[in-house]
């Protein structure tokens, strides 16, 4: 009971957000509400084109469109509760803070495990192209789909637990747009040992494994591209991965400036790093991965003006 009292002396965080300038607040509300815009309707179009073209009911589409999908949810957990901050209060519940970082955390990790299975299938594609058909079957993808959707969920709930035993006792100002590990920890009264051990280990191996995996994996696919003797063979197989390899870029190199770093060194320049991997990315990801494939881009051509009779 007396934890319960003491938990309770926050019933709710106030979110500085991006700007405490009141003339600032309108036009970041525009640019992000453009920004949202365009992810949902990026993200929903790559989703709608992919099921609606029989052409394009692969592994490698398949893996796209939920990615696609969770970049929605993801982006959806985020801006709308930003929207709302720049234009009245910014004060979030303290159940609702915990449930956004919930959310955040489990969508944001499913997000990097489904590149490792698109990591994979482009090895599988270009390192056993015989047996592609045989490795990759609808069965083994949809469980390795659920394999990335269930598995954030455990590290995120961790975390979760974790955070809702600690005390908070005075401040409860967060200099940040969204609830985030790094800086409710910081506004703790009591003892946050635990939470940053566990951070420290656990969350460091599930977020570096990730990548790991693809590392290795596009470490064996450069290994096989340079052994192809031609110059064309050797661009397509490039091609193939190129825009899988510069959404892994973009994620990974602003989510490890952010979380590869101890808590106490955390400030608020982290922001915009933090915007990249939690709003740009998913916002990008339908241009990235449409642009310089010619059979997403007849899909959805097909889905925007109609099959030519």
């Amino acid at each position: 009971m007396e934890r319960l009292n003491q938990t309770s002396r926050v019933s709710e965080f106030i979110l500085l957000g991006l700007s405490s300038w009141p003339e600032d607040q309108k036009p970041l509300f525009i640019l992000f509400l453009i920004l949202y815009l365009v992810t949902i309707t990026g993200n929903l179009l790559i989703i709608l084109a992919i099921h609606s073209d029989s052409q394009l009911q692969t592994p490698m589409y398949f893996f796209l469109s939920v990615l696609s999908f969770t970049d929605v949810c993801f982006t959806t957990t985020i801006v709308p509760r930003m929207l709302v901050n720049f234009l009245s209060h910014n004060t979030i519940s303290y159940a609702g803070c915990l449930t956004q970082m919930y959310f955040i955390y489990a969508l944001g990790n499913t997000d990097s495990w489904l590149l490792v299975v698109m990591a994979f299938d482009c090895y599988v594609a270009i390192c056993d192209p015989f047996h592609y058909v045989t490795i990759m079957s609808h069965h083994r993808c949809v469980l390795l789909v659920a394999f990335s959707c269930s598995l954030p969920h455990f590290h995120s709930l961790l975390h979760t637990l974790l955070l809702n035993q600690v005390t908070f006792c005075d401040s409860n100002i967060i200099h940040h747009f969204l609830c985030d590990f790094s800086p409710l920890v910081k506004l703790s009264c009591s003892s946050t040992f635990v939470n940053e051990i566990v951070m420290m280990i656990e969350g460091s191996v599930f977020l570096v494994t990730p990548f790991l995996c693809i590392a290795f994996s596009y470490i064996r696919i450069l290994l096989a591209v340079l052994k192809i003797p031609s110059a064309a063979g050797k661009r397509k197989a490039f091609s193939t991965c190129g825009s899988h390899l510069t959404v892994v870029t973009l994620f990974y190199g602003s989510i490890f400036y952010v979380y590869l770093q101890p808590v106490s060194t955390y400030t608020v320049r982290d922001h915009m790093a933090t915007i990249v991997y939690t709003v740009l990315t998913s916002t990008l990801n339908p241009f990235i991965y449409s642009l310089r494939n010619k059979d997403l881009k007849q899909g959805l051509r097909k889905l925007l003006v109609g099959r030519k009779p």
